[in-house]
């Protein structure tokens, strides 16, 4: 099964939008599928259907799907989506600034982000917008389009502050829907990633994390993949390779101290771990941002 990943590009906020149309779904029809990060996908005309999980739904105007990393999304076997219309945004966790989460299961607790929770354990959220709220509910995610394609002053702001409004009607919808959502922890997912949390900035592997919630690594990996359509590799070097990208943008530290920091004791290594994620080096990277930097 396929399994996007979001590429940061370090000139643009981490956010995008595709448009849902006829003419894209007439393009390409995805089999299958999975993300490594959330995304909405909001309907302003139905047709067709999706499936995710062990749930399929006939789309409809106003359909507001929450898609979690990990969640696998396909067509219905009802049609396609080519009568369907609608706008998608798609983003990383370090759009939230200082207040981004540092582990997945941690979302449970920010409040803009408890909706995507639910993961691969249970498939995307479906939500409805109240009809009379979907016209303010387009012109949001339009106003993010229009920022990222005219670039003005002051457009990364604005981009991610529209980003945050989106959000916070996205957990006004799901507040009914998720109750008490935050509180059902998948406790071995729970249990990794609280050690990929306290352990990432030192030696830590896939072996490693199965020792301490005593399992057989082999298990840890198919277990974990199952849930959130990554290896518990991916997650440890997602973890690291989020912590040095906020140190390069918002500190001076040298490049190799940076990769010090986030558990690579070898600078070059981490250089080229850092380029095959972002297709940059973490120089490089820095210098597209505009970030303070000094010499190592």
């Amino acid at each position: 099964m396929p399994v996007y990943t979001y590429v940061p590009d370090p000139v643009l906020p981490p956010v995008s939008v595709l448009r849902l149309d006829p003419a894209a779904f007439h393009r390409k029809q995805p089999g299958e599928h999975t993300h490594d990060f959330p995304g909405l996908a909001y309907f302003e005309r139905g047709g067709g259907s999706l499936r995710s999980g062990n749930r399929e739904w006939l789309v409809e105007a106003g359909d507001l799907y929450v898609i979690a990393p990990g969640d696998v999304m396909g067509m219905g076997e009802t049609a396609g989506l080519e009568h369907a219309g609608g706008i998608a945004v798609f983003f990383t966790q370090d759009a939230l600034g200082p207040d981004r989460p540092g582990a997945f299961l941690s979302w449970r607790a920010h409040p803009l982000l408890f909706p995507f929770v639910g993961g691969a354990a249970t498939g995307a959220l479906r939500l409805k917008v109240p009809e009379a709220d979907r016209a303010g509910w387009l012109a949001r995610v339009r106003a993010i389009e229009a920022e990222l394609a005219d670039r003005r002053d002051g457009y990364r702001q604005a981009v991610l502050a529209h980003l945050v409004l989106l959000l916070v009607g996205v957990s006004r919808l799901a507040t009914d829907v998720v109750g008490d959502l935050r509180l059902n922890d998948e406790s071995l997912l729970a249990e990794v990633f609280t050690v990929i949390e306290r352990r990432y900035r030192g030696r830590l592997s896939l072996s490693d994390v199965a020792r301490a919630v005593n399992l057989s690594p082999g298990y840890l990996t198919t277990t974990v993949r199952r849930m959130t359509g990554r290896t518990v590799q991916d997650w440890i070097a997602e973890r690291r390779m989020t912590e040095a990208r906020r140190l390069l943008a918002e500190s001076d530290l040298g490049v190799s101290e940076v990769g010090r920091m986030v558990g690579f004791t070898d600078p070059g290594y981490f250089a080229r771990s850092f380029r095959r994620m972002h297709g940059l080096t973490p120089r490089g990277w820095r210098s597209a941002g505009g970030a303070p930097r000094r010499p190592d």
